[in-house]
């Protein structure tokens, strides 16, 4: 005899929304986060052509990536907090509009100033857009956090990629603007399914009443995983405001210098479910200590390898080493901040890592112009091993903290 269930619970189970599936949402806000890489690949590459189409100097380069990231970190601090009071959804969409307003002004622009502006506005929208998603990924899954901010990891390595690929097929035939509009075009396309995933959202009763998140800083491991978070954007900032006019200075071959970071990416690609999943089972802080210590002999390799070869074959192995461990940091915030408190948090290492390399983008593009290319890495080399040991002291008491894996 089957039992038919009665029609007051039958109200009940209709009333309750869809859970949303983890993996949905992962395929959903990556592919999403995946774009708003893509559009930083687009002009990790192109700065390049800025300088012998536009006239631009390093210094002013480097200014370029710089204030992104520094838009970024206002960005983070300030919105980030809306997504844990039960807006992450539009956090995530208005976060994309805004992005991609500022990749049309950077295709559009052909002098200093236009350029700066939209790098500032594109670096608003994803510094708002990045912590929401993270706090969706988290709270759809918190037992696998490791694992799927591993895999968040990968859309935006795999973004990041294509950027370069994409600057590679269309700057020639269409000039500097065409890549900016083809990533803002598919960020565009993809807001509608993502707009369709159901999502968790915070409820009334639980929602934070502070607007900014700067008191879970007094937490000591969460301080530590700020600056730890922080530390390895010192590295990518430094790296990133260097590779194309170091390879330009020792006369690289072409295709080195360009799908030289596609290739750096796919060991980030397929690594970072893997290395999400580590920092949970070993210990993120152990982790980020192994990593970022590794970042600083890599630097320092840059800065004395005599051919743009062995730069590239040291940068593979460096690629190795961060698909590994660069996650570390989130995975961290992740085990010690409380689920309403996710995308503040988020918010906070993400402002973090686009303050560090910001200041770094600019302060090696200066050094690079200055002092040449040793000084430059050099510089970053230092900065990363103070500033690690300085994360670690903070999150001494957390060193053993990890979370075994429930289930994928």
């Amino acid at each position: 005899m089957t039992l038919r269930p009665d029609n007051e619970t039958l109200t009940e189970a209709a009333s309750e929304p869809a859970r949303p599936s983890p993996m949905r949402i992962l395929f959903a806000f990556g592919g999403l986060n995946g774009t708003l890489a893509a559009g930083y690949g687009v002009l990790f590459t192109i700065v390049d052509d800025y300088k012998t189409e536009y006239g631009i100097n390093e210094t002013s380069i480097g200014l370029v990536i710089g204030v992104g990231f520094l838009a970024g970190f206002i960005s983070q601090i300030v919105f980030a907090p809306y997504a844990d009071r039960g807006h992450a959804r539009t956090v995530v969409i208005v976060g994309v509009l805004v992005s991609v307003a500022g990749l049309l002004l950077m295709a559009v622009g052909a002098s200093l100033l236009p350029i700066l502006l939209g790098r500032i506005i594109n670096g608003l929208g994803v510094g708002a857009a990045t912590p929401a998603v993270r706090r969706i990924v988290i709270i759809a899954d918190p037992n696998n956090l490791g694992t799927n901010l591993g895999r968040l990891l990968s859309a935006d390595v795999f973004g990041f990629a294509m950027g370069p690929a994409i600057s590679a097929v269309l700057v020639g035939p269409f000039g500097i603007p065409a890549p900016f509009v083809v990533v803002g075009a598919i960020s565009l396309f993809l807001l509608p399914f993502v707009a369709r995933v159901p999502v968790d959202e915070t409820s009334i009763e639980n929602r934070p009443r502070r607007r900014l998140a700067f008191d879970l800083l007094t937490i000591r491991p969460f301080a530590g995983a700020t600056v730890l978070a922080g530390v390895g954007f010192l590295m990518i900032g430094g790296f990133d405001a260097l590779w194309s006019l170091v390879h330009n200075e020792l006369g690289t071959a072409e295709w080195i210098a360009n799908i030289g970071i596609t290739l750096f990416a796919l060991p980030l690609v397929f690594l970072g479910p893997r290395g999400g999943r580590l920092a949970q089972t070993f210990g993120p802080f152990k982790l980020a200590a192994i990593g970022l210590f590794a970042g600083t002999g890599f630097m320092l390799g840059y800065g004395l390898l005599p051919t743009g070869g062995l730069i590239f074959a040291l940068a593979m192995v460096h690629a190795v080493s961060d698909g590994m461990t660069i996650s570390a940091a989130g995975v961290a915030a992740g085990m010690v901040i409380p689920d309403d408190r996710q995308a503040g948090a988020q918010g906070m290492l993400g402002a973090s890592q686009a303050l560090m390399a910001g200041v770094m983008a600019v302060v090696t593009g200066y050094m690079y112009e200055n002092f040449g290319r040793t000084v430059a890495y050099t510089t970053v080399a230092g900065a990363i091993f103070v500033v690690t040991a300085i994360g670690l002291w903070l999150a001494k008491d957390a060193w053993s903290l990890r979370r075994p894996i429930t289930g994928d």
